[in-house]
């Protein structure tokens, strides 16, 4: 977590809920358990708005409050500002219910069904929590099945981290990017300013800043046609022996840009598209080979079963199959593991991997 900085998350749980894949990546099967009870028991991280809704770690805190002051000042969700300024009683009162002890949104005394077809299906009550939560004034623990309960951030971020003083929206922005900077190693200017999701105009003024104080160095990188930005920090290794399974959110490849320019790799998840017009399958998962990605695999987490299904396994070009194959097969192996089924299976047809994949079981 020190290298990576955060964790993007996300509902889907078609193999695994995202979060965790990233450190399986990295680590290997592990027990998911333990990263339910840093986060949202020993209370080392916390819930924030940064790559999209992360896990960041309690300390970094201070260095995002600067979204909640732009909040509360209206620069951002406009829907729940104005929901605010209409209801400011109820808003209120909905705070209140949270100090008598944490709650879901279903646990309010009038949680409000929503009207019309503003914001979806959700309860203005629902609503409520979440502007309380963009503003700071409550945060987010987790129960089973991923159910979210609403605390004061008072009684998830420890005393002595809320009193310490807040840098300017201009000493965060730096620290984010030069995070970011440590945390990819080599980036161009957006994909420094993607991983905390950081305003664009302004940010590229902090990079020039940091260049400046050494804390980024300019880079030429082979194959890019823009400049580069090096962390002083960077080691480059000799060599890569990466053999594993991304998320779609794995930093690796979460920023599509970064990942075809890295790895000549065009990636987009297709979840929203339509079954009969989807490529590659609903939930794909790039895999990691030494230091290419070499394959993608659609995969499904039947629990009922016990059973990890690939439904499809498609070849990158340029690939030696057999090597692929047989990585993929210690990949898949890891993967079972860590999302506690019995085996993996082929049980799907598409992909020019997908029969030699099935072969390597029945072997």
């Amino acid at each position: 977590m020190g290298r990576l900085g955060l964790l993007q998350l996300d509902s889907v749980p078609v193999v695994i809920r995202t979060q965790y894949m990233p450190l399986f990546s990295r680590l290997g099967p592990y027990d998911p358990d333990l990263l339910d009870r840093v986060a949202y028991h020993d209370d080392e991280w916390f819930e924030a708005w940064s790559h999209e809704a992360s896990l960041v770690p309690v300390d970094d805190e201070p260095l995002l409050r600067w979204q909640k002051r732009r909040a509360r000042e209206g620069g951002t969700w406009q829907g729940l500002v104005e929901l605010s300024e209409r209801e400011p009683q109820y808003v209120a009162d909905v705070l209140g219910q949270v100090r008598e002890g944490p709650l879901a949104a279903s646990d309010l005394s009038d949680p409000r069904p929503r009207e019309g077809n503003w914001w979806g299906s959700r309860s203005i009550g629902s609503l409520a929590l979440d502007w309380l939560f963009r503003i700071g004034e409550v945060g987010v623990r987790r129960g089973p099945g991923f159910a979210k309960e609403f605390d004061l951030l008072d009684r998830i971020v420890p005393d002595e981290i809320r009193a310490r003083p807040t840098p300017s929206e201009e000493e965060a922005h730096r620290e984010l990017l030069r995070r970011a900077g440590a945390s990819l190693g080599v980036a161009a200017a957006p994909d420094l300013i993607d991983y905390h999701r950081l305003p664009k105009r302004s940010s590229k003024l902090r990079i020039d800043e940091l260049v400046e104080d050494g804390l980024l160095l300019e880079a030429s990188v082979e194959g890019w046609n823009r400049l580069g930005y090096l962390s002083p920090d960077a080691v480059v290794p000799r060599s890569v022996d990466a053999c594993t399974l991304l998320s779609p959110f794995d930093p690796v490849v979460w920023f599509r840009e970064r990942a075809e320019r890295l790895f000549d790799f065009r990636y987009r998840i297709e979840i929203y598209t339509p079954a009969d017009k989807r490529i590659y399958g609903y939930y794909v998962l790039p895999f990691l080979l030494g230091d290419r990605i070499v394959a993608r695999i659609d995969l499904k987490t039947d629990r009922a079963e016990g059973i990890l299904r690939v439904l499809g396994a498609f070849a990158e070009a340029d690939t030696d199959q057999t090597e692929t194959l047989a990585g993929l097969g210690r990949a898949l192996d890891d993967l079972t593991l860590m999302v506690g089924v019995e085996r993996w299976e082929v049980s799907g047809r598409n992909g020019d991997l997908i029969g030699r994949l099935g072969d390597m079981i029945t072997a």
